[in-house]
């Protein structure tokens, strides 16, 4: 599992991707092959933000598990979604669980709460899963953090048939997006208040 730390929300592992490569190069270049279908428009290059979505898609679960972009475990997803008026600018969607105990109003004891999943951690951050039935209710709460794209962090590819060009055009739009998650890691920070999972 590749090393979190408070300021890495996502990683993109290329140590496992070309240690996992069939072709010897890439093995998330192999998954662009399997879906060149999502990679062009009728031909042509995608613009930046469909391509920003496709390579995103191709690059996390459920089509490359384990993903080419990894995610800390204790967020429960960092994904892309689209927003505006005309839904034509995209965020990064981060979903962070929050137990009670990061809450201000604390909720009725008798609500059960998220549940550490002691086999899925990395380092200091631990996943939170639903708890076992206990014929108790639970009250899970989750906030979710909307990070704004702006244009010239995107890439603009130009390729149009997977290969060396378009796996190289791929990881610079996947390293952009990553980065700008990590720049905001303090934003998710704050909403645990550093406080133990």
């Amino acid at each position: 599992m590749p090393d979190f730390t408070r300021s890495t929300l996502a990683i993109a592992d290329d140590v496992a991707d070309r240690r996992a490569a069939s072709d010897g190069h890439s093995r998330f270049g192999s998954y662009l092959a399997r879906n060149a279908h999502r990679l062009h428009d009728d031909g042509q290059p995608l613009n930046s933000q469909d391509f920003a979505f496709a390579v995103w898609q191709v690059a996390t679960s459920p089509v490359m598990s384990p993903g080419y972009v990894r995610h800390r475990p204790d967020l429960h997803d960092l994904t892309l979604t689209t927003y505006g008026e005309d839904m034509d600018q995209i965020a990064l969607r981060i979903d962070v669980p929050l137990r009670h105990h990061h809450l201000e109003a604390q909720p009725d004891h008798r609500l059960t709460d998220w549940q550490r999943d002691v086999w899925a951690t990395a380092d200091d951050f631990t996943a939170l899963t639903e708890p076992r039935p206990t014929g108790r209710p639970a009250l899970l709460t989750t906030a979710t953090l909307l990070l704004p794209v702006p244009e010239h962090v995107l890439v603009t590819p130009t390729a149009t048939v997977p290969g060396y060009e378009m796996t190289a055009q791929a990881k610079n739009a996947i390293a952009a997006l990553v980065i700008w998650a990590n720049t905001h890691a303090q934003l998710v920070n704050g909403l645990t208040a550093g406080v133990g999972r």
